[in-house]
């Protein structure tokens, strides 16, 4: 959470933050990823078979080295647009036996090479763990089949994964390797089923019936299972009637976002639109509360904000591979996605970039090895350091008035877009850390930061910048974070068009659990 007042030119920036004034629990799986058939994401990305850097299942190493660096809680996975008419069962089983079909998404085609048992191995890799309930380091989140998918095939891959009995696809799991259930506690029911280019669209009526049919059926199956509803952009007449209608049966509900422009301020503040699309969103949960007067004891709804990033389709086409090419100025606009996050702490249950390797992702692979991009210093800082509580935070500070994408997120901005953007946290072990993005493209921002209780030690300081927005990683990594420390004394600059974070440790004591 965080407020703001806007000061006259000339006047010296604030920026307040008090650990004593903890807002909200961060939940970890707002730093997830997410993994599609997609381009290069899965096939030439985690997977390469061969590679100088692969190990003996093809897995690149090299990708899970520094996918392990992100401390991923949750990827979601194999969809996206693919899921649509994904058919699970065609990538299980012996390789030489499962079948290769055209993928409609992306104008691709489905080897199937790559299934449920291997993305499955592969998260226990990742997260050096053996996978199953209460084992998983790095949580599964499967998104299931609307389109062409039919519940029995639903009910079955749930079993496939979940079933502890001697029943059919809980043998076939067995038979195929893995005697243990995987335990897949988060199932999303549908991927972006509002959209013209679904394969099954459907119109929000037809698809809260749909959804309201299939969740009682999963969970007769497995009453553990997290159900994900599916939104829209958290601010549509579709988010509030699939929400009205099916609140009673879901557990989480689905927002979708992608921001990009070529220039630079409004590149950098449309992610603020995320905030509103949250704040919306949360609204509508309550009214569909209270419309099916739902118990007060019965857990909130939450936030999956599970495809959310900086892509501009124009520019990095889904059906040639989406590849983008970050700038610094995407890396900053990642930087407010994240504060968004942070902020909204108290309605988020889970966010996911889209994604994690290859395809409009901090993560390039080559035949040489790995390229960071811009945006991966970002990921990395927050998913290290910013988690804990959300902290309150007040800034008074100029602000940029001119127009935005899109335009509406102008008039929603009363006083204008605080160009410092800003988010704070502390940890049970009463570390602060204190995120901000100077949007200013030409101006460094001397600011008077004002700390509530003590500060054991220096502040140690985390800069992300470069020599102008432009610019962008190659194997030369243009883009790196710079480490130093700051006595915390006196007023901190924070550099033109830059990301910081600062850390210090407080003397707050903290009860409860982290």
């Amino acid at each position: 959470m965080a407020t703001f007042t806007r000061i006259p030119d000339g006047e010296t920036p604030v920026i307040d933050v008090d650990p004593s004034r903890r807002v909200a629990k961060i939940d970890k799986n707002i730093y997830g990823g997410f993994l599609e058939h997609m381009g290069r994401c899965i096939y030439g990305g985690i997977y390469q078979p061969g590679h100088a850097s692969a190990d003996t299942h093809g897995y690149r190493t090299d990708v899970l080295k520094s996918l392990q660096t992100l401390d991923i809680p949750v990827l979601r996975y194999p969809g996206g647009n693919f899921v649509a008419t994904y058919h699970w069962q065609d990538g299980i089983g012996p390789r030489e036996s499962r079948p290769t079909r055209p993928e409609l998404a992306w104008e691709g085609v489905e080897t199937n090479e790559f299934g449920t048992d291997e993305f499955l191995h592969w998260l226990t890799v990742l997260g050096n763990c053996e996978g199953g309930v209460g084992k998983w380091t790095v949580e599964p989140y499967f998104a299931l089949n609307f389109g062409t998918g039919t519940l029995d095939e639903a009910l079955a891959w749930v079993e496939y994964c979940n079933g502890k009995g001697n029943t059919y696809y809980a043998n076939l799991r067995r038979k195929n390797g893995r005697e243990e259930p995987w335990g897949v506690k988060y199932w999303a029911l549908g991927n972006e089923m509002y959209g013209p280019w679904q394969v099954g669209q459907l119109n929000a009526e037809d698809y809260s019936k749909k959804a309201i049919v299939f969740a009682k059926a999963l969970r007769l199956l497995d009453p553990s299972l997290v159900l994900v509803l599916c939104g829209e952009t958290g601010y549509s007449s579709w988010d509030f009637e699939v929400l009205r209608s099916c609140i009673p049966y879901v557990d989480m509900h689905s927002i979708h976002i992608y921001t990009a422009s070529s220039d630079h301020m409004k590149n950098v503040s449309a992610p603020l639109i995320a905030e509103r699309a949250i704040e919306a969103t949360a609204a509508f949960i309550d009214v569909a509360r209270i419309e099916n007067n739902i118990a007060p004891t019965k857990p909130r709804t939450t936030i999956c904000f599970d495809e959310w990033n900086v892509w501009s389709p124009t520019r990095a086409p889904g059906n040639l591979g989406a590849e983008e090419k970050y700038t610094l100025s995407d890396a900053l606009a990642v930087g407010v996605w994240l504060n968004v996050f942070v902020r909204q702490a108290k309605y988020m249950g889970m966010a996911n970039i889209a994604q994690s390797v290859n395809v409009i992702s901090p993560l390039m692979t080559t035949e040489k090895g790995i390229v960071k991009q811009t945006t991966f210093c970002i990921l990395e800082l927050f998913s290290r350091y910013m988690r804990g509580w959300t902290v309150h935070t007040h800034v008074r500070g100029g602000v940029y008035t001119g127009d935005t994408e899109p335009a509406w997120l102008k008039g929603v901005q009363e006083e204008g877009i605080n160009t410092l953007d800003v988010s704070a946290t502390v940890g049970k072990d009463g570390w602060v850390s204190v995120a901000v993005v100077n949007m200013d493209e030409n101006k460094d921002v001397e600011v008077d930061l004002k700390i509530g209780g003590a500060v054991e030690g220096g502040v140690e300081t985390h800069t992300v910048t470069g020599e102008n927005v432009n610019v962008v990683n190659t194997e030369e990594e243009e883009v790196r974070i710079a480490e130093g420390t700051w006595d915390g004394k006196g007023k901190y600059t924070f550099k033109k068009h830059s990301f910081t974070l600062l850390r210090w440790k407080s003397d707050e004591k903290i009860v409860g659990s982290e």
